[in-house]
C-alpha cells in the first residue's frame, strides 16, 4: 500500500496565517477609502435663487444667491453667461461682486449681472442677442473644476 504525504501541520499553520494577514490588509485599505469618501471636504454649490428683472431704461439685472452647502469653502472663479466669461460681453454692463469670491460652508453669496439690450459680442463676434423672451444660462465656475447652471428668461 502506498503511503499517503501531506504537508505538516507547521506548514499549513503559516500558510492559513499568511492568507489571513492578506486579507486583513486588503480589508484595512479598502476600508480607509470608503471612509475617506465619506469623510472627504466636498465641494457643493446650490443656487438658492436666480431671477431677472426688466430695467427702466432698458436691459435687465440678474441676481444669482448661491449657497455652500459643501464641507469645505469654494471659490467663485468666473462667471459665464450663455457659456462666455461675463466680462468679456459687450452687453454685460455690471457683475458684482466681481469674481473670485470665495464661500465659506453654510455662508450665502449674491451674484448681480446687469445685461444690456441688444447684440451681446465677444471681441466684436455676435454671439447672442439679448431680448425680451430669449433664455439666459447663467453659470458659476468653481476653483474646484465644477460648474453650477441655472436656466432664467428674459421677462
Amino acid at each position: 500500500m502506498a503511503r499517503r504525504k501531506g504537508i505538516s501541520p507547521v506548514i499549513a499553520t503559516v500558510i492559513i496565517v499568511a492568507v489571513t494577514i492578506a486579507v486583513a490588509i486588503a480589508v484595512a485599505f479598502w476600508m480607509t477609502g470608503l471612509i475617506g469618501l465619506f469623510t472627504g471636504a466636498v465641494e457643493k454649490l446650490e443656487i438658492v435663487s436666480a431671477t431677472a428683472t426688466a430695467q427702466a431704461g432698458g436691459g435687465w439685472q440678474i441676481t444669482i444667491v448661491a449657497k455652500n452647502t459643501g464641507t469645505t469653502q469654494t471659490s467663485v472663479d468666473v462667471i459665464f453667461v450663455n457659456g462666455y466669461n461675463a466680462t468679456q460681453l459687450s452687453c454685460v454692463q455690471n457683475v458684482n461682486p466681481q469674481p473670485p469670491q470665495v464661500i465659506r460652508p453654510g455662508e450665502q453669496l449674491q451674484f448681480t449681472i446687469t445685461i444690456n439690450a441688444g447684440a451681446c459680442q465677444v471681441s466684436n463676434n455676435p454671439v447672442f442677442t439679448a431680448s425680451p423672451g430669449v433664455s439666459i444660462e447663467v453659470k458659476l465656475h468653481t476653483t474646484g473644476g465644477k460648474e453650477y447652471p441655472k436656466l432664467l428668461t428674459l421677462p
